[in-house]
């Protein structure tokens, strides 16, 4: 049986709402699921993700193959990366602990970023509202 990570859509016309859900690839896209392990909102600014990363590593790890947008969330979570520092700790690269400090200081830097581009996107709105010019930064 072939297993697939991917997007089960939920909501209204025009306002999708997503859930990150583990499924037998023969099955309907918003059919029959064996487990749901997040959601995905891309309305927000930035998307909202929301997702198990232990369970979404231990399918991986089972071999479920995620769709094309699910692997850049999972990207994005750094549920890859995990998976990557994982594999190099069982070919003795490097102990568990050495790959958790990695992830960790990957983590904080990535959590800065998404702040970051959160308190840039509130200012573009605060001055959207007031009706001055939008100054974007090149980054």
């Amino acid at each position: 049986m072939a297993v697939k990570i991917r997007l089960q859509r939920h909501g209204s016309k025009k306002r999708p709402f997503y859930f990150i859900v583990i499924a037998d690839a023969r099955a309907p896209r918003d059919g029959k699921f064996i487990q749901k392990i997040g959601t995905y909102n891309p309305l927000t600014v930035p998307a909202t993700v929301q997702i198990d990363r232990q369970k979404s590593l231990d399918w991986l790890h089972q071999g479920a193959q995620p769709t094309d947008t699910v692997r850049r969330i999972l990207s994005f979570k750094g549920v890859l990366y995990l998976k990557h520092l994982l594999r190099g700790v069982t070919l003795g690269l490097f102990d568990e602990a050495t790959a958790m400090e990695k992830f960790q200081a990957w983590h904080l830097e990535h959590e800065r970023n998404i702040s970051k581009k959160q308190e840039e996107a509130a200012r573009q709105r605060r001055q959207m509202r007031r009706g001055a010019p939008v100054h974007r930064s090149e980054n």
